[in-house]
């Protein structure tokens, strides 16, 4: 069967043409259309919970994205759940970014996906931050130290690999030099978010469930 490799200003033009409707969950990985997983609820709402987070730890200067498109390169523009790019949403109305800080998928049902495919096309595009928020293991997965490996879907894949469970503790790496964001600790939660704590642990997103700013020096995760 012969499959035909998108660029991304052909895919750009069939949005602007209208071939895909306003919330079509389709992103252009390496040359592919692929179908984006469906998003439930317990998705949805951790995905809420790590911007507002992100939001508060990175502060003035920066635009966390949920959910935008990133001009990756000519055959790619993947859509995270959320990406920090520096500047604020003005910057990129004539254009998506290309070099986010820190991107993050939240992983239901596409673990797979996320770590084999994403990971290898965000490593091959030298992003130096990519955290897997996984829901069904209650994990956070954190990649980092991009480098070629013949063997990865897209040519490079990460040398570093850290799974962090409950009372671990991670900071972001990819910001420039002399640039260093707000630490986030999830430390006892904040009467903000214990009612979606509670919430969480019926929906299997337990593991951003304390999210909440804090002096300490690193990003704290509590997984159950």
């Amino acid at each position: 069967m012969r499959t035909r490799r998108w660029k991304r200003v052909e895919y750009d033009r069939l949005i602007e043409a209208g071939f895909f409707r306003p919330g079509d969950p389709v992103e252009l990985l390496g040359g592919q259309l692929i179908v984006a997983e469906p998003q439930g609820s317990g998705h949805f709402a951790a995905v809420r919970a790590a911007e507002e987070a992100l939001r508060a730890a990175f502060g003035r200067g920066w635009d966390v994205r949920g959910q935008g498109r990133l001009a990756l390169d000519e055959e790619s523009e993947p859509e995270p759940d959320l990406a920090v790019v520096p500047g604020s949403f003005r910057d990129y109305q004539t254009g998506h970014p290309s070099r986010p800080v820190l991107v993050i998928e939240v992983s239901e049902t596409s673990v797979a996906l996320d770590r084999e495919h994403k990971g290898s096309l965000y490593a091959r595009a030298g992003l130096a931050d990519y955290w897997i928020l996984n829901l069904p293991e209650r994990a956070l997965e954190v990649y980092r130290d991009p480098e070629p490996d013949p063997a990865a879907p897209f040519g490079w894949r990460y040398r570093s690999v850290i799974v962090l469970g409950r009372g671990a503790s991670v900071s972001p790496s990819g910001c420039p030099d002399g640039v260093s964001p707000s630490p986030i600790c999830c430390s006892r939660p904040t009467p903000r978010f214990q009612g979606f704590a509670r919430w969480c642990e019926r929906k299997w997103a337990r593991s951003i469930r304390s999210w909440s700013p804090s002096p300490a020096s690193s990003c704290a995760i509590a997984p159950p």
